[in-house]
């Protein structure tokens, strides 16, 4: 029976596609969070930024471990009730990296004005300027976020990630070393 799956062309193909979408994914991950991490989000590709919630202040938008994809966009195309991610320089929010909600925006001799919210919190944002705004969020990545909240917790980090990792890579290098045992005998 195991001699007849190892022969079956159709179905080590199809094995074969899948371990490189997979493999694909996950060197695009890997790439997309050590941007992210490494440049502290300094540097977009395309315009886009991934960031990672990490306050209740958006919930129930958003849950603390969800990831975010940011688009940045010209200052005239963000509306009242679109989210963005902003630059905080005042109060508490000075250093900090902000998503929340604009709920009023305003054009003055300078530039756009922009009022935001957490749509958690009771209180309005300090006021921010067009040239705070990294830029609007576009998407939710569900993936992204599972991944997120799976790697921030320690136990199911290695439960679920680290150990099957590293049994595929285990199970990679088995199949490796009999081909090549294969070949020899040959």
């Amino acid at each position: 029976m195991i001699e007849k799956i190892k022969n079956n062309k159709t179905l080590n193909l199809c094995l074969n596609i899948v371990k490189t979408i997979i493999t694909i994914f996950l060197i695009l991950l890997i790439i997309i969070i050590a941007i992210q991490r490494f440049s502290n989000n300094n540097i977009a590709i395309g315009g886009i930024r991934v960031f990672t919630i990490v306050t209740e202040s958006m919930h129930p938008e958003y849950e603390v471990g969800d990831m975010i994809i940011c688009k940045s966009m010209s200052p005239e195309d963000i509306k009242v009730g679109d989210n963005v991610v902003y630059n905080g320089e005042v109060d508490d929010f000075k250093g900090k990296i902000v998503t929340h909600k604009v709920i009023d925006k305003w054009k003055t001799v300078e530039g756009y004005r922009f009022t935001t919210k957490g749509v958690n919190n009771m209180i309005e944002d300090p006021l921010i300027t067009d040239k705070q705004i990294i830029g609007k969020v576009v998407y939710k990545t569900k993936i992204l976020s599972f991944i997120s909240k799976l790697v921030n917790n320690s136990t199911t980090f290695f439960v679920v990630i680290f150990i099957p990792f590293t049994l595929l890579v285990f199970i990679e290098i088995i199949a490796v070393l009999k081909e090549r045992d294969q070949e020899n005998e040959e």
